[in-house]
């Protein structure tokens, strides 16, 4: 598909920022969203874009975006936190939980309610692109509250995927590993993240996964439907 508008949440740095600055380099125009106001406005400055700061669990806020960008054919849900406590589940705090879960899956429903019914109004071809998480394909012993936003989001995307079948909105969701961004210094370069993520988008692809652990996510679904005890999930040999 040929992007020429877009807006991309969580863009003030890492994956995002990497998305919109691919965007950008294409021609497109792209609208960024964070809720850092200060990088959001850097950001915004070094590619030449326009910004609105949004805080993605405040449904009025991602409706507001949603108003400042009616031609967009592209919406990036990339906005996420890893939160404070990564441990087992009953490790992690009650204040944890709600903020992970708001800014994560909140944000994007937030985001499904604000835009999904004005492209579909458009009737015209257009994209959601959702980063996930490998962490919402396979699942860690820990991870805290991080690891079952991620796989909410997965849900919210395969949802979303099924409803708009026929329509011309189709999903993408992302599901990297480590990437190198305010949340881990190490893993791989977001840019190269960003562009494995579009490249999906224009080819129609639905999940776009880490090379090495698609073994892995088809063990999981098959412990699922056999009743099996679970394993501590690892890539393929070799990768």
């Amino acid at each position: 598909m040929n992007i020429s508008s877009a807006v991309v949440t969580g863009a003030a740095g890492g994956i995002g920022r990497a998305l919109a600055a691919r965007l950008r380099s294409t021609g497109a125009r792209v609208v960024l969203a964070d809720i850092e106001e200060a990088a959001l406005a850097g950001a915004a400055a070094e590619l030449g874009a326009d910004a609105v700061r949004t805080d993605v669990s405040d449904a009025a806020q991602m409706e507001a975006l949603a108003a400042a960008v009616p031609d967009a054919d592209l919406v990036c849900l990339n906005a996420g936190i890893v939160g404070r406590d990564l441990g087992a589940p009953w490790e992690v705090s009650p204040e944890d939980w709600d903020r992970v879960f708001a800014v994560n899956v909140g944000g994007v429903v937030n985001g499904l309610r604000a835009f999904v019914p004005r492209l579909l109004a458009a009737e015209r071809p257009a994209h959601i692109l959702i980063t996930a998480s490998l962490a919402g394909l396979v699942t860690f012993p820990a991870g805290g509250a991080y690891a079952a936003s991620k796989h909410a989001v997965i849900a919210l995307a395969e949802q979303a995927a099924l409803a708009l079948a026929g329509t011309p909105i189709g999903v993408t969701v992302l599901c990297p590993a480590l990437v190198r961004t305010g949340m881990s210094a190490e893993g791989e370069d977001p840019a190269a993240i960003a562009e494995q993520a579009l490249s999906a988008v224009r080819a129609g692809t639905f999940a776009v996964v880490p090379d090495g652990w698609a073994d892995a996510i088809t063990r999981r679904a098959q412990w699922l439907a056999t009743g099996t005890q679970p394993e501590v999930p690892a890539p393929a040999s070799g990768d």
